[in-house]
């Protein structure tokens, strides 16, 4: 029997924000495993005992990077870690996108602002700042040219918090087509949802967001999954990942770019995907040995 942990955050007092958690314990349980949620920053977990981590929805993890990462070296040395530390390390740093462009894959165009450079913000008429480290959109913001002073607040906050900043264009076709999710898990395409638009026009950077408004199914297009594919291809060490989600936008030529490749934590929507629960079980399970 496999001792499986799905690797979560600590929600407190408050019921865990993933709706996926209990239903992929009780169905590899069912399965034969045994398989247990752990917060990633429980110090009583005995991360040696288990066969199997999957990192499944450890969504504190960018306010707290350094510890985080320190945790992954430290478990993937104790056990079998998915995703691999070598990917978890390279995903958590939004730089990535430029390794995914140098690869030959289309990507939102990006920029980077660090901590002690100047505010040279984009020409673009419309554009996002946001950390290179982050998730929910958390520290994002979207601007026009005339919220120039705002934006610099922004960076300026960032930046005395230890964050890099990048900056986007916004990319309008999100308003019309919505930002698709591919998701894979096991090596192959697993299911996929379309969101509406995150970031609306004058809400704050710092104030909570639904981080994926108006989400339903959707069948990805042969061009959608080719460049999902490209990406996934591109991502460095010679190891497949066991689960991802490749975001996708419609960029100004009408075809799709990857907005995000999330390796590290990204949410399933099982309870979208009902039917792809037996999908992820069989293949964490395989992961386990």
């Amino acid at each position: 029997m496999p001792r499986i942990a799905l690797v979560t955050y600590d929600s407190g007092p408050e019921p865990s924000k993933d709706r996926d958690l209990p239903v992929l314990v009780r169905a590899l349980r069912e399965a034969g495993a045994e398989a247990v949620a752990v917060p990633w920053d429980d110090p009583g977990a005995d991360w040696g005992g288990f066969d199997l981590a999957v990192i499944r929805s450890t969504w504190d993890y960018s306010w707290r990077a350094e510890e985080f990462g320190a945790w992954v070296e430290r478990c993937g040395k104790l056990t079998r870690l998915a995703n691999p530390p070598e990917i978890v390390r390279w995903n958590a740093d939004k730089r990535y996108l430029g390794d995914l462009a140098a690869a030959g894959v289309p990507v939102v165009p990006t920029r980077y602002i660090a901590p002690g450079e100047p505010a040279d913000l984009t020409d673009h008429p419309e554009y996002v700042v946001k950390p290179t480290s982050g998730a929910g959109a958390r520290f994002a913001a979207r601007y026009t040219r005339d919220e120039h002073d705002t934006a610099v607040r922004q960076l300026e906050r960032m930046h005395a918090e230890g964050f890099t900043a990048m900056v986007q264009p916004y990319m309008r076709s999100i308003d019309t087509a919505g930002e698709r999710a591919l998701q894979f898990f096991g090596g192959s395409l697993l299911h996929a949802g379309v969101k509406g638009a995150v970031l609306a026009p004058g809400t704050p950077y710092d104030a909570d967001k639904v981080a994926h408004p108006d989400l339903r199914p959707w069948e990805p297009t042969a061009a959608e999954l080719a460049v999902a594919e490209r990406a996934l291809a591109a991502v460095p060490g010679g190891t497949e990942p066991l689960y991802a989600r490749v975001d996708l936008v419609t960029g100004p030529d009408g075809e799709p770019c990857v907005m995000e490749l999330e390796l590290i934590e990204p949410n399933l929507f099982l309870w979208l995907h009902p039917d792809s629960v037996p999908r992820v079980v069989r293949a964490v399970l395989a992961a386990a040995g």
